[in-house]
């Protein structure tokens, strides 16, 4: 079936010259997958062009100067074009998928329509070329129109056997905002344990793409809706339907999560802090003899149990760091800043994820009963923040006029833990009084401290 959607399918000089190449031998070739459902939902210039063909992978590597054999075994070969690689696949079908995550095996075929048939939603099984036209055998173009996310063939099948593509067809559901086929989203609700087959890195790339969508909350709904939240994150799960009996909060702990995420700028680390600064509040709820509900500690708890879910998924260094520090400060937002206070909560957080941090607090205000008086209270120490770090005051350990070494020389100290004591008590003095911060006088602060 040739079907056409908004218009012309642009193709990359690049992308172009390898199908020219594959028709020029005697091969089909075409674009699939992404590209092309981009293409026709009126994305100029989609991110990644993937190409199918008739061509086996050694005939592949016969017709073109430059290759890398990334997935041989699979039919797919790196074609390198002006050092930009494009991974070109041999239609194939796949055998018994053994761990609902990868085929046993795959059989090279020279129909276009059985490699299509493998693929996991109709919108996703479409190809392209200039001689053809779109080639549409599943209908995905009339999905595309209807907004409509629907697996290709049987959805129990499909589900089977790569259970991921159920987090994917929530992914493409927020991304689009679109909607999952009954069928479909029926298949995920059934199949919902075997998410635990898929890796934690997977889980956790379709779980990012999800956070930084234009429609969060659709995502974070339907993870609740079909059991997948409760594999993937059992810890938020215990939120969802969380009365938190509070009369600053009108909603559940999830829903506050939710709305919380969904007014955060769509910067991954911003927003995985927003998913998880409440995660502890089930774990520290308490009642008092008012009725009323309190979460003590649920920062301060709520830091643990953040690191242990994006150590669990494999988040790199880097951001766990960062989003452990936004879910420790949430909590923080100065009623009465001082000119000190605010020193030390730069000095915590750092001039980078200090602004963050404010994001984060926003839009924890926003989603509680009564915002205003908080907002009010975080843009003031906003303002404070910024002056002080433009009247360039030293705010950390790096910023003093003396390091380690000049310790070590001066009073003959060996490495070790004496260093960053004694570093830690003279950041404390400089920032309750900057003009302290010469070399010379920091010396003395030490020798008068020790000599007592």
């Amino acid at each position: 079936m040739v079907s056409s959607i908004g218009g012309v399918m642009f193709i990359p000089s690049d992308v172009k010259l390898i199908l020219d190449t594959l028709k020029n031998n005697g091969y089909e070739g075409y674009i699939v997958g992404g590209s092309v459902r981009d293409s026709s939902i009126g994305k100029a210039f989609p991110k990644d062009y993937d190409i199918t063909t008739n061509a086996l992978p050694e005939e592949i590597i016969k017709i073109f100067d430059k290759t890398v054999p990334t997935g041989i075994k699979h039919g797919t070969v790196t074609v390198m074009i002006n050092g930009e690689g494009y991974e070109v696949t041999t239609y194939r079908i796949d055998g018994e998928y053994l761990d609902n995550r990868s085929p046993s095996s795959v059989t090279f075929v020279s129909n276009l329509k059985e490699d299509l048939a493998r693929r996991d939603f109709t919108i996703n099984a479409l190809a392209f070329n200039e001689a053809d036209g779109i080639i549409d055998y599943f209908f995905g173009i009339r999905d595309l129109e209807n907004k409509i996310i629907r697996a290709v063939g049987e959805p129990n099948k499909r589900f089977k056997e790569d259970a991921l593509r159920m987090l994917r067809a929530i992914r493409f559901a927020a991304s689009l905002d679109f909607d999952i086929e009954e069928e479909t989203i029926l298949a995920i609700k059934n199949n919902f344990n075997l998410i635990s087959n898929v890796s934690n890195e997977r889980i956790r790339d379709e779980l990012c793409k999800m956070l930084v969508s234009d429609n969060t909350t659709k995502a974070l709904k339907l993870l609740e809706e079909t059991k997948l939240l409760q594999v993937i994150l059992p810890e938020l799960q215990a939120a969802v339907g969380f009365n938190q009996q509070n009369p600053h909060h009108d909603k559940d702990v999830f829903s506050h999560i939710i709305t919380v995420v969904e007014k955060c700028p769509p910067v991954l680390n911003i927003r995985m802090a927003g998913l998880l600064h409440d995660i502890a509040k089930p774990d520290c709820f308490t009642i008092d003899a008012s009725g009323i509900g309190h979460f003590y500690g649920h920062d301060k708890k709520g830091v643990i149990i953040a690191g242990k879910i994006l150590r669990r998924l494999k988040f790199d260094n880097e951001s766990i760091n960062e989003v452990e520090i936004l879910v420790k400060e949430h909590m923080n937002v100065l009623k009465r800043p001082t000119e000190i206070s605010v020193k030390r909560l730069i000095n915590r957080t750092s001039i980078k994820l200090v602004f963050n941090l404010f994001t984060l607090q926003r839009a924890d205000a926003l989603g509680s009963r009564f915002p205003q008086i908080r907002l009010d209270e975080i843009n003031k120490v906003e303002e404070q923040t910024i002056a002080i770090i433009e009247s360039k005051v030293p705010l950390s350990i790096k910023e003093l006029a003396i390091n380690g070494k000049d310790l070590m020389d001066q009073f003959s100290i060996k490495p070790g833990i004496e260093i960053g004591i004694m570093l830690k008590f003279l950041l404390n003095i400089v920032l309750e009084n900057s003009e302290f911060n010469t070399k010379e006088k920091l010396i003395s602060i030490v020798y008068d401290k020790y000599k007592k």
